[in-house]
C-alpha cells in the first residue's frame, strides 16, 4: 500500500489529449475512473497540466512548410511537431471533468515558455529548466513517485525518468496510461525506463 513517502503523479490528464480533442490520446479518457480510485490511496498527489502559449515552438503551426509528427532539430535537440494543442485557458487545456481528486495539493503546469518544450513534470525539454517538482517533493518528504496519465510514451515517461534523475524511486501504472506510439515511441520509452530502474506495475497490485 502506498507510504505517507509516496506521491501519485497524475500527468497531463486535459481535454486536448482525450477523445475528440486536438492531440488525442486513444482511448484516453479511460483511465479517468481508475484514476480518480488510486488517488483516494495516496496522502499526496500532484497533477500535471501542459500549458501552451499561443504559436508555441513546438506546434508544426509554427513551422512553415512542417507537419504535425514531423520531427526538427531545435536548439535544445530534436522535436517531435505537436498539432496545436493545451493553449493556455482554451477548453482543450482544462483538466478533464471526470478527474475527482480533490485532496490533490498541487497543479504543476508546464509548456508555457514560448521557445521550449516540456513533457517532464520536472525538467523542461533543455534539460536545465526546473519546474520546482522536484523540491517541492523534497520538502514534502516524498521518496517514491507512481505515475499515471497520457501519454505513457512521452509525458509519463519522461516524468518517471526524470524522478530517477532525482533520486527518487519511479513506478508507472500501466494500465492507468494510454500511449500515442508514434513510429516505435511506446516500445523506446519502455525500454528506457527499464534501464534507468522504473518499475512497472498494474493497477490491482495497489487497490487489492
Amino acid at each position: 500500500m502506498p507510504k505517507p513517502t509516496d506521491c501519485l503523479i497524475v500527468v497531463d490528464v486535459q481535454n486536448d489529449f482525450c477523445p475528440g480533442g486536438a492531440l488525442e490520446v486513444k482511448q484516453g479518457d479511460e483511465i479517468v475512473p481508475l484514476v480518480n480510485r488510486l488517488a483516494r490511496k495516496f496522502e499526496n498527489v500532484v497533477l500535471t497540466q501542459d500549458w501552451h502559449t499561443p504559436g508555441h515552438i513546438s506546434f508544426a503551426s509554427s513551422h512553415a512548410g512542417r507537419n504535425p509528427f514531423e520531427t526538427k532539430r531545435l536548439r535544445y535537440g530534436e522535436q517531435v511537431l505537436w498539432p496545436d494543442h493545451c493553449v493556455q485557458g482554451t477548453h482543450g487545456a482544462a483538466l478533464h471533468d471526470g478527474l475527482d481528486i480533490p485532496h490533490a495539493q498541487l497543479v504543476i503546469r508546464k509548456g508555457f515558455h514560448p521557445k521550449v518544450d516540456s513533457y517532464s513534470g520536472f525538467l523542461e525539454a533543455d534539460r536545465q529548466t526546473k519546474t520546482g517538482l522536484d523540491g517541492y517533493l523534497r520538502a514534502r518528504g516524498v521518496k517514491r513517485v507512481y505515475c499515471v496519465g497520457l501519454a505513457t510514451d512521452f509525458c509519463v515517461a519522461w516524468t518517471a525518468l526524470d524522478a530517477r534523475r532525482f533520486r527518487l524511486e519511479s513506478v508507472v501504472i500501466e494500465d492507468a496510461c494510454r500511449a500515442i506510439d508514434n513510429a516505435g515511441s511506446l516500445d523506446n520509452a519502455w525500454r528506457e525506463m527499464r534501464k534507468a530502474g522504473v518499475k512497472r506495475v498494474k493497477s490491482a497490485s495497489l487497490l487489492g
